[in-house]
């Protein structure tokens, strides 16, 4: 492993950014009729951001009228998606479709979406329903299709597909489990083919490309660790560890300040931890007749335990640390997109993006 994997005695002076969501600290953009928006991508001509949320649309930033405004579906079937949210759209995610990664190939405008239920998908620069670009890989299906990054000099998409054993309804058996069932893959938009560059993955999640496409940062969630992926140079097909977290990641944007903005879902301690630490535990909870996500989601609000964020150099060194402060309204933090001087916030818990004014 290597020496700096964030033990937080880091060898660099270590920012810490606390926010406090009851002031000006970070500004809300409420989402009507749904929660979650848990990725952001930005078009070719700087607008947005655009994200995903728990009913199946993609949805665009508008500046000038200040509001949400419908961009594109992965899914054609839209009875019932809409309405209440949690837990109503949570039941109908494999109809209406969860988009989660998203991220434009600036050539020519598309947008690439990677759907927990529907696979890879890409949708043109007007928006409107998104098309199947792919759906499985060596004859096993994707089940829960998650994050994506483009290299935009080849067009190809690297994305992850969670587990192929569990839904992302599922997403705390995924990692009660101890499933290692999740992959590393890449589409070649030239030859329409897919390719698994990693399998046996412990819920691979964020992945991000690095600036000059030698290599790929891929966040594994249950071990609570940031890989790399070389793709280039003598080192190409390895892998090695960067960061040991103390959380569960979900994903990594690189940062145009340097290295890469790692969201990190929840603390691992108490009983996360406890229960990480001896699997046997994980799965016996996942066979009982209860609903694990809703008894999860009740112990992280008992706790307090929201989330945070860490911008990490490509050596794995903690830079900054963003975390709130009093009030818990970030329960969990997805990303953190660094634009033109500020912090876009997802979360896949909240009604809200959130937008922090930051200044490296």
């Amino acid at each position: 492993m290597n020496s700096t994997s964030l033990s937080f005695i880091a060898k660099s002076i270590v920012i810490f950014l606390f926010i406090n969501s009851s002031t000006q600290g970070v500004v809300r953009y409420q989402i009507e009729g749904a929660i979650g928006p848990e990725s952001f991508a930005f078009d070719a001509l700087g607008e947005g951001p655009y994200t995903g949320v728990s009913d199946g649309r993609i949805i665009k930033w508008h500046q000038d009228q200040r509001r949400w405004l419908h961009f594109a579906l992965t899914s054609p079937n839209r009875d019932g998606c809409e309405g209440a949210y949690e837990y109503d759209h949570a039941a109908k995610e494999h109809i209406c479709g969860r988009p989660l990664g998203l991220c434009f190939n600036k050539t020519n405008g598309d947008l690439y979406i990677a759907d927990a239920y529907f696979g890879l998908l890409k949708v043109g620069p007007e928006g409107g329903l998104a098309t199947a670009v792919a759906t499985q890989s060596e004859g096993i299906p994707f089940r829960f299709c998650n994050s994506l990054d483009i290299d935009q000099s080849t067009g190809i998409v690297y994305f992850t597909d969670s587990s192929s054993q569990f839904q992302r309804r599922n997403h705390i058996s995924v990692i009660l489990s101890g499933d290692k069932t999740g992959r590393l893959m890449k589409y070649d938009p030239a030859t329409k083919q897919v390719t698994v560059l990693l399998g046996n993955l412990s819920f691979p999640n964020g992945v991000a490309l690095s600036e000059d496409g030698n290599y790929i940062l891929l966040a594994e969630t249950t071990s609570c660790r940031i890989l790399r992926y070389w793709l280039k140079t003598s080192k190409a097909g390895t892998i090695e560890i960067v960061a040991q977290l103390p959380g569960f990641p979900d994903n990594i944007k690189r940062s145009p300040t340097g290295g890469f903005w790692v969201g990190i879902h929840s603390r691992r301690k108490g009983i996360s931890k406890l229960v990480l630490s001896f699997p046997w535990i994980g799965n016996v909870l996942i066979k009982l007749p209860i609903d694990i996500v809703k008894i999860h989601s009740s112990l992280v609000k008992l706790s307090g335990n929201g989330g945070m964020a860490m911008r990490i150099s490509e050596q794995g060194n903690v830079l900054e640390i963003l975390e709130e402060i009093g009030r818990k309204m970030w329960r969990s933090i997805s990303e953190v997109e660094e634009k033109d001087g500020n912090l876009w916030i997802g979360s896949v818990n909240m009604p809200y993006a959130g937008l922090y004014k930051y200044s490296s």
